[in-house]
């Protein structure tokens, strides 16, 4: 027993500490395939390589999300292992694109600390960066993190609140070399809409949906090798319920917005994010969008949207939130991102 990882709980945390997780992960086609079986992704840029090719790239990269989902799996054992809930997330840079055969590592830096006024929980704040096997950053951003103490009485350390960007500067954003959309193909990529078709205000119904079933989200999640209690163990929650992994909605509401945002190819900064509401086996997923802003981008052919993604439990229409500010119980996700589309 005295060799068993039992996971960090809030007291473990140091303001400013580096944690390099372990084990690195090399990614290939295997995850490509998977991620398509179990949500219903189908952007082209990263379904063919033969469309990437035609956009300026060797080959199809990986889907964004699932160098997401690798990193973020890799922090979970030192992060979240112990958590209450996952919170929130900003500041998210999609710096380089990961192909098959590509090994990535994650290592992430301490930025705040609070404790709750329970004193039974406390909320972690942790930037982590995605780094391949060339010792570049693929993938930065931030996310907070409600995590177990183990000793309710042990003292509350100095409350340390990091102040975050509302919304990453379109200017900071990075596409890989030599992505060209001048001579893309809105055919094959399934739908007409490009940039300019877009406005900010507009709301788009993604139509369709999705039920969640307990064994594919708990596959989903340990493919991502994400080990977190409460996914699999139904003892970890009082409910003795399954909490799907907020990822697995992310991925399933970014997978149903392609009706409607084909050719939203590559996400490519992550603005703020919040897991509004749980998720659990039964439940159907849908996703509407909103376009809240639009920028130039510094690719041939392309242009950035900035587009709120929402995924619902329920029939809400376009409601977000009650009267009283808060997300209304049927919304899942609320997710602010920069998208690169064509012209």
């Amino acid at each position: 027993m005295g060799k068993a990882n039992p996971g960090r709980f809030f007291e473990d945390y140091r303001l400013g500490e580096v944690i390099r997780h372990a084990t690195l992960r090399t990614v290939g086609s295997g995850e490509r395939a998977l991620y398509h079986a179990l949500y219903p992704a189908r952007h082209a840029l990263h379904s063919s390589d033969e469309f990437a090719r035609s956009c300026g790239l060797p080959a199809a990269p990986l889907d964004d999300l699932i160098a997401f989902h690798t990193v973020f799996g890799k922090t979970v054992p030192d992060i979240s292992l112990n958590a209450v809930a996952n919170l929130g997330y900003g500041e998210g840079r999609w710096l380089r694109p990961v192909f098959p055969g590509d090994t990535l590592k994650a290592e992430s830096e301490v930025i705040g600390l609070k404790q709750n006024s329970s004193g039974r929980s406390g909320i972690v704040w942790v930037r982590t960066r995605g780094i391949n096997q060339h010792g570049q950053e693929v993938l930065s951003y931030v996310r907070w993190v409600m995590v177990k103490k183990r000793d309710p009485d042990s003292p509350a350390p100095e409350a340390t609140i990091p102040e975050l960007a509302g919304v990453v500067d379109p200017e900071s954003l990075v596409a890989p070399d030599g992505l060209d959309f001048t001579a893309y193909d809105f055919t094959l990529a399934g739908e007409p809409h490009r940039w300019g078709d877009y406005a900010p205000g507009e709301k788009i119904d993604h139509v369709d949906g999705v039920t969640v079933e307990e064994a594919e989200h708990m596959m989903a999640t340990r493919l991502w090798q994400n080990t977190a209690r409460v996914h699999f163990d139904t003892r970890a929650r009082p409910d003795g319920r399954r909490l799907i992994y907020g990822g697995h909605v992310i991925s399933l509401a970014r997978a149903l917005s392609f009706n409607g945002l084909a050719n939203a190819q590559m996400i490519l900064g992550l603005n703020a994010g919040a897991h509004a509401n749980p998720c659990f086996a039964g439940d159907t997923v849908r996703a509407w969008s909103e376009v809240l802003d639009k920028a130039p981008a510094a690719v041939p052919g392309a242009g950035l949207l900035r587009l709120r993604l929402v995924a619902t439990k329920g029939e809400t229409g376009f409601d977000l939130r009650g009267e009283d500010g808060r997300h209304l119980p049927d919304i899942l996700l609320d997710l602010d991102y920069w998208a690169l589309m064509p012209l």
